[in-house]
């Protein structure tokens, strides 16, 4: 065969098929991307428009917990996921009661009480250190992850479920009375009913 007659053959042949994916679409990767950020932001938007209706939240909330109740009590397992998720719950309920700035961090940096303490000082309103919208939305995370799990057995740990429950009584409770006197000591209120507002 003669070498020329080759060459031309190869140049008049049609070149190989390009990638069934153009560079302007990125292949699969991209698609996935894109559609994870088109469902991120529906799913911000949902959750924008939730902010105002506190009540039908926690509602929500409460139904969530019901079916999480009766999914831990129908198979009958699955008591450290329960402790963790109580647990968890606490820490949040404390950054819930707590303000944003500590009032005794304040003192012992000199930076004077963030909180009033006379009435003839000037009014602050109360600043949470976890938002109400956080806490709700955080609560609700932890039980939707607390649910899952209970669909896998490698979560199912044998425990004596009395002591786990009596002590996390005992620890809520020793928690409470600590942050109680932290109230009282700093003379700060942390729900807003029946307040008034100047």
């Amino acid at each position: 065969m003669d070498p020329s007659s080759s060459s031309t053959a190869s140049a008049s042949a049609p070149a190989p098929a390009a990638s069934t994916y153009s560079s302007d679409s990125g292949g699969p990767a991209a698609a996935l991307s894109a559609a994870v950020a088109t469902a991120s932001r529906r799913f911000q938007h949902l959750l924008d428009r939730s902010t105002p209706h506190v009540g039908r939240r926690w509602l929500g909330l409460a139904g969530g917990v019901l079916v999480y109740a009766l999914r831990a009590w129908f198979v009958g397992g699955y008591y450290i996921v329960t402790y963790a998720l109580g647990i968890y719950l606490l820490n949040l309920l404390i950054a819930f009661l707590s303000p944003q700035v500590d009032p005794e961090l304040a003192e012992v940096l000199g930076e004077g009480p963030a909180l009033p303490t006379r009435s003839s000082d000037e009014f602050r309103p109360f600043v949470r250190r976890l938002p109400e919208f956080k806490f709700w939305y955080s609560i609700v995370k932890a039980f939707c992850i607390a649910f899952g799990m209970t669909f896998f057995s490698v979560f199912d740990v044998p425990v004596f479920w009395p002591i786990l429950l009596f002590y996390w009584v005992v620890l809520f409770t020793v928690t409470m009375k600590r942050q109680i006197l932290h109230m009282v000591k700093y003379r700060y209120v942390p729900f807003t009913f029946g307040k008034q507002v100047p």
